[in-house]
C-alpha cells in the first residue's frame, strides 16, 4: 500500500486492450518486451464495429435500454431510416462512438422512436454526401424534395413556398418521382 513498508500479496488479473500491433512495437523497440510477455497470456481479437455491422442493431437496442433505464425515458426503439444511417457509417471510434451517438439522440428524444433528426447533424450530413456521390441527379432531387416535404409535415403548399415553385409543379415532380408513399 501507498506509504507502507511491508509488501502485501494480491491476486489480480489485468485485462488490457489496444488497437496497435504490440508484437511489431516490441520488434521496433517501442514497447517493453518484458511487459508484452506478462500481458500476452490470452489474446482475444475483436474486430472493429465497421467489420461486424450485423452487431449494430443489437448494440443500438442495448444502448437504448440502458439510457431508458438511466434516464427514466421511454424510447421504444430506432426507426429503420435512422438505423440505415447508422449502418452506413465507418465508426472509427468503434462501439464508444455508437454509444455517444445514441446518447446524443436521447438528448433530443425522450419517447417513441429514435429518428434520423435525432442523430448528430454531422452523421446525417456525411450520410447524405455519400449518398449523393453515388446517386443520379434525379435521386438527389427526390431526396431534396422529400426532406423539404418532411420538414413541412408533408404540407405541399408550405414546401412549394420554400422551394419557390408552384404547388402543382411540386405535385407533378412528386408524382413523377413516386414520393406519395409518405404523404
Amino acid at each position: 500500500p501507498l506509504g507502507g513498508t511491508k509488501p502485501v500479496k494480491t491476486n489480480a488479473r489485468i485485462l488490457s486492450a489496444t488497437n496497435r500491433d504490440l508484437n511489431k512495437l516490441v520488434k521496433d523497440g517501442k514497447f517493453r518486451q518484458d511487459l508484452y510477455f506478462r500481458i500476452n497470456v490470452v489474446k482475444i481479437h475483436i474486430p472493429p464495429l465497421r467489420e461486424r455491422l450485423e452487431d449494430l442493431p443489437l448494440l443500438v437496442e442495448h444502448f437504448i435500454q440502458r439510457y431508458n433505464r438511466l434516464r427514466g425515458f421511454s424510447v421504444s426503439g430506432i426507426s429503420s431510416e435512422a438505423l440505415d444511417l447508422l449502418m452506413g457509417q465507418e465508426f472509427p471510434g468503434n462501439v464508444r462512438e455508437l454509444e455517444n451517438i445514441i446518447e446524443y439522440a436521447f438528448v433530443l428524444c425522450r419517447k417513441g422512436l429514435l429518428k434520423p433528426e435525432h442523430l448528430p447533424p454531422d452523421l446525417r450530413e456525411t450520410a447524405m454526401i455519400g449518398k449523393r456521390q453515388s446517386a443520379s441527379l434525379q435521386d438527389v432531387e427526390a431526396d431534396f424534395l422529400q426532406e423539404t416535404l418532411r420538414r413541412h409535415g408533408f404540407n405541399r403548399s408550405a414546401a412549394a413556398r420554400e422551394l419557390n415553385m408552384h404547388p402543382v409543379t411540386l405535385w407533378r415532380k412528386m408524382k413523377k418521382m413516386g414520393l406519395f408513399q409518405n404523404d
